[in-house]
């Protein structure tokens, strides 16, 4: 298994604009983050988890820019909002679209000229998918959906082989916990260090990690509240790093 940070960012980006603090200043390129989004390659194939408003840019300087299928977490504008740019995918057949059933409904309402009985020549074509709480399979790939709390909005994670991936979250129920046993490898959302409404800080996300106990776990959805990539990450747990857009990792089975 391949996965490559596309972006690891909140939903204002890394510099926020408007900023002028430290890291938002800072020339270390791991502390520019666009808006949060993975491509995870399995067994040939490519699964895109969110596409956000950066998605162009992200794709453009990606290793390889091959997607068959997009995984979504929840309807927010800064894990959908790049959905038009996934044009060049629908050329030749509709891209397959995986979400839970609100998030297509929020989908159709976003982008409706996509989906109305008389569509524009040339628009995006999407075939959608709603989920509920069970497995599924993309190209002999099996998919388990993990289902998080974002304060009080159920989305969702993937948990792919050994790899789980989590973003926006603040809460994980006990069930989801279960469905979370002997995961190797944890990617998980940590805003900033201070508390927030919504969102895991870098102490709960490293409470989660300290009970899950993976073999590694990488952090995204970062705001500039994460601190200097540099020095925060001399205070993480040897098996905890921050992830940083373009990086990519190889996992074994």
């Amino acid at each position: 298994m391949e996965i490559e940070f596309l972006g690891t960012g909140t939903s204002t980006g890394v510099p926020q604009i408007g900023c002028g603090c430290e890291v938002c200043r800072s020339a270390d390129q791991r502390d520019k983050r666009l808006r949060t989004s993975v491509i995870v390659r399995v067994k040939g194939v490519a699964l895109l988890i969110d596409c956000g408003p950066d998605f162009r840019q992200q794709i453009l300087r990606a290793s390889n820019m091959s997607i068959d299928a997009l995984l979504l977490t929840h309807i927010h504008f800064d894990h959908i909002g790049g959905i038009e740019d996934l044009r060049p995918y629908c050329l030749t057949s509709p891209l397959d679209i995986y979400a839970q059933p609100r998030v297509l409904d929020g989908l159709k309402a976003r982008v409706s000229y996509c989906f109305g009985d008389h569509k524009y020549p040339g628009i995006p074509r999407f075939e959608l998918h709603p989920l509920d709480n069970d497995r599924f399979i993309i190209k002999g790939v099996e998919i388990e959906p993990l289902t998080v709390m974002h304060y009080k909005l159920p989305v969702l994670g993937y948990r792919i082989g050994n790899m789980a991936y989590i973003t926006d979250a603040n809460a994980i129920p006990e069930n989801t916990y279960r469905q979370l046993e002997e995961v190797d490898y944890l990617i998980i959302n940590a805003l900033r260090f201070e508390p927030h409404l919504s969102h895991f800080s870098l102490s709960e996300s490293l409470a989660v990690i300290e009970r899950l106990k993976p073999k590694q776990a990488w952090l995204i959805h970062m705001s500039h509240g994460i601190g200097l990539h540099s020095s925060t990450s001399k205070l993480l747990p040897p098996n905890v790093s921050l992830a940083h857009d373009t990086q990519i990792i190889q996992l074994p089975d």
